[in-house]
């Protein structure tokens, strides 16, 4: 799927193995946003085994021109909460010289409609409470905070 979004002749595209250069750099400007510090290798081969098995999800990236601008990144997997296959907003960035421009929603929206191609009952995203302008964009999604007592925990097998 290759569109445009208006304003700034940015385009969007799924993302390839060509990609993961542009990929990792976005995803470095991420982190670092959140005070992380993250490793290009492992990301250029987590990036890499995404790519290479859509069946466990995949990537869009936005170019404003030639210059990447953003990027989302689901992840695929059974909810049997839900009873069928769950997408996963795994990373969402916008360049901030790129924030407002609708690129953020037009990502999100790709992704969406490649989960529901693929017949996803659920999507799933983590958002900080301080990021208002990104619940936002969720919410016009139909994102709704789950807050039923549970806590999302996260860790290595």
């Amino acid at each position: 799927m290759h569109m445009r979004i208006a304003r700034r002749m940015t385009s969007l595209a799924q993302a390839t193995r060509a990609d993961i250069p542009a990929l990792v750099e976005l995803m470095g400007e991420f982190y670092s946003e959140s005070h992380y510090r993250l490793d290009r290798h492992w990301a250029a081969a987590s990036f890499d085994q995404l790519l290479g098995q859509s069946h466990r999800g995949g990537a869009w990236i936005a170019r404003a021109g030639s210059e990447p601008s953003g990027y989302v990144v689901i992840a695929l997997r059974h909810s049997m909460e839900f009873g069928g296959l769950a997408g996963i907003v795994d990373d969402l960035f916008v360049r901030p010289a790129h924030r407002r421009q609708g690129i953020g929603a037009a990502l999100l929206g790709a992704a969406f409609a490649e989960c529901r191609r693929l017949g996803a009952v659920s999507m799933e995203v983590e958002v900080g409470d301080d990021n208002a302008a990104a619940a936002n964009l969720y919410r016009a999604f139909g994102l709704v905070p789950n807050d039923e007592g549970r806590r999302h925990l996260a860790g290595r097998p």
